[in-house]
């Protein structure tokens, strides 16, 4: 039985979508939910008190970088990541496992686990499953991921195949190294875009008695097609009355296309990391607030917002301090697209149980698919040619 005691309240006709709840050691969750990421126990600029007032309930921290730096002691003598960042909302931690999968030069996979050189002090580490759950055990997160091998979605079906079952052998041993922890647990389904691997992959996994599943090996280089499509395959194998998370995904659009198709759980640095270089996520588009056409506008970013950026903020003033690369700009822009990924998440749980989902998916599907239609670039024009005088001989 789940630890997590998920329960289904709705499921939207026409749609796979459905809404839900389920309860962890910090607290109830409703889904679909959206969880920024707090790679380094922090979300990038932002207090916890910024994140609660966006309607942050559920953060993912990172396994392959805490336990380099503060390290499992540090969270140890706190106690764990909560009181560590004064965070009291429930905590997903990955595995390290797309980290891993990130540093192909300097790591090496075998039965064992991952071997790779800290960028904290070169000092080498051993990343294997019972070394993965120890750390996140220490961390104290409310859901603990198994470790994976993640693989580009171009590799071969072998190599793809390899992975998998590697995968299913470190998922059976993440699961006994959880013991007696009252953490729950998600496995993570392989295959890259293969379909009978997904199909076996899922099969092996759901025999374990896993608290959730996570759809992993998305996002990593397939089209967008490829990803809705596996996304879906993926999001029908799996168990119905347990969360389905689709990893590392995505923009507003992919989050509405994965909710359509039977997903529950998401997060994504884009709101965050965007930001940076002020791109602001609206209700009519996406912005570019660096372009010269927002030097001297005095709108909100998104007049249909109530967020602080937007009570308080002109585009103009955002554009200055993007364009002069300030904190600020980074914060309020990050602020307002968190505060838009939970209003998002909002109204796609309220039209969900309302049956009224379909409509919107539509309706989103087309404004989101459009850029900055207030504001449309121009194409630069072509340089015209300089005339070379020639010399008649």
């Amino acid at each position: 039985m789940s630890r997590l005691n998920f329960q289904i309240e709705a499921q939207a006709p026409g749609t796979r979508a459905r809404a839900a709840r389920f309860t962890t050691l910090h607290g109830e969750i409703q889904t679909p939910i959206f969880m920024p990421v707090g790679t380094q126990a922090t979300v990038k600029g932002l207090t916890v008190e910024s994140l609660k007032n966006s309607g942050s309930r559920m953060l993912l921290a990172n396994t392959y970088h805490l336990m380099l730096r503060p390290g499992v002691e540090v969270f140890e003598k706190f106690g764990g990541i909560h009181r560590f960042m004064n965070w009291d909302g429930p905590v997903l931690t990955d595995s390290g496992g797309f980290q891993i999968f990130s540093l192909p030069h300097s790591r090496k996979i075998d039965e064992q686990g991952a071997s790779f050189k800290s960028y904290v002090d070169g000092r080498l580490h051993l990343l294997s499953p019972e070394e993965s759950i120890r750390v996140q055990k220490a961390i104290g997160s409310d859901v603990m991921m198994v470790l994976d091998q993640c693989i580009p979605a171009t590799a071969s079906h072998a190599e793809a195949k390899a992975a998998m079952e590697l995968t299913h052998r470190w998922a059976a041993r993440s699961y006994k190294a959880r013991g007696d922890s009252p953490q729950s647990m998600f496995a993570i389904v392989q295959g890259a875009c293969y379909e009978d691997l997904r199909k076996i992959s899922a099969d092996t996994l759901t025999s374990m008695p896993f608290d959730g599943f996570a759809i992993g090996g998305l996002a990593v280089g397939e089209s967008k097609n490829q990803r809705d499509d596996f996304a879906e395959l993926t999001a029908s194998l799996l168990p119905p009355d347990l969360p389905r998370y689709l990893m590392g995904v995505g923009t507003p659009l992919d989050i509405l296309e994965a909710v359509h198709r039977g997903v529950d759980m998401f997060d994504c640095i884009l709101p965050t990391a965007l930001s940076q270089r002020g791109t602001a996520f609206t209700s009519r588009g996406k912005f570019q607030l660096r372009r010269g056409v927002y030097k001297f506008s005095e709108d909100a970013i998104d007049p249909d917002c109530a967020c602080g950026t937007c009570a308080r903020y002109s585009r103009a003033y955002l554009h200055h301090l993007s364009k002069s690369d300030e904190l600020l700009g980074w914060k309020l822009i990050g602020k307002h697209n968190l505060h838009f990924y939970h209003r998002l998440m909002r109204e796609i749980r309220s039209h969900i149980i309302a049956g009224t989902f379909l409509d919107y998916y539509h309706g989103r599907r087309e404004a989101w698919s459009r850029g900055d239609e207030e504001n449309p670039s121009r194409p630069t024009p072509p340089r015209k040619k300089k005339a070379v005088m020639r010399i008649a001989t």
